[in-house]
């Protein structure tokens, strides 16, 4: 078996991340792929990933020949234009752009969610902006009110883009806000959920505990 030829800048914390370690799982690319890992926040850089990736988003890809891909979209369409099998995110057509509308759903929660962990976690309690992380979960909530009414059918039609962003998003959620109760108001969200999070690439791509 030859050496991995990239390396990706992650923190398996990172929904972000997750998404891309679930897709090279789903398209067994994992043995392509070193992963180094790597804490940013946003008031402290990683000296290393920002070479390349000047905004220093994680994760960051540096390809063999030391190009670096960042942000998860573009390293997601990179990925899936790397293996044989069937495209998780598919080429065109009207299918194309719902599946990424639903994926950039996801991703608005995942903003929103690790928003509100910053702002929780880094900022002093006396400097909290409460109507600010009060609607940094109402739009987690408007989301997944709208993928409850109607997306069901289309995330359990198919593993990929849409439902791995989305499976990554509820676990995010599971991990940093289990306070936010989502399954209560959201129960075939739940039950799908309860269902994908049992596929090996979910399995093992799990956040530290």
């Amino acid at each position: 078996m030859s050496a991995p030829s990239m390396t990706l800048f992650h923190n398996p914390a990172s929904p972000f991340v997750r998404k891309v370690r679930v897709l090279l799982a789903e398209t067994g690319q994992q043995d392509r792929v070193t992963l180094h890992g790597c804490m940013p926040t946003p008031v402290n850089p990683d000296a290393q990933l920002v070479q390349g990736n000047p905004v220093g988003k994680i994760p960051a890809l540096r390809l063999a020949d030391g190009t670096v891909l960042h942000d998860s979209r573009v390293i997601l369409d990179y990925f899936d234009h790397q293996h044989v099998g069937n495209p998780l995110i598919p080429r065109d057509g009207s299918a194309r752009w719902r599946r990424l509308t639903l994926a950039s759903m996801a991703d608005g929660i995942m903003d929103a969610a690790v928003l509100v962990r910053y702002e929780t976690a880094l900022r002093p309690l006396e400097k909290h902006w409460d109507q600010w992380l009060d609607e940094q979960r109402n739009k987690i909530r408007r989301t997944l009110a709208e993928l409850e009414a109607h997306a069901i059918a289309e995330l359990a039609s198919h593993f990929d883009i849409a439902a791995i962003s989305v499976a990554c998003a509820l676990g995010y959620l599971d991990f940093r806000h289990p306070d936010m109760h989502w399954r209560s108001e959201n129960p075939k969200l739940a039950q799908w959920y309860a269902e994908v999070s049992q596929r090996p690439s979910m399995q093992q791509t799990q956040p530290p505990v």
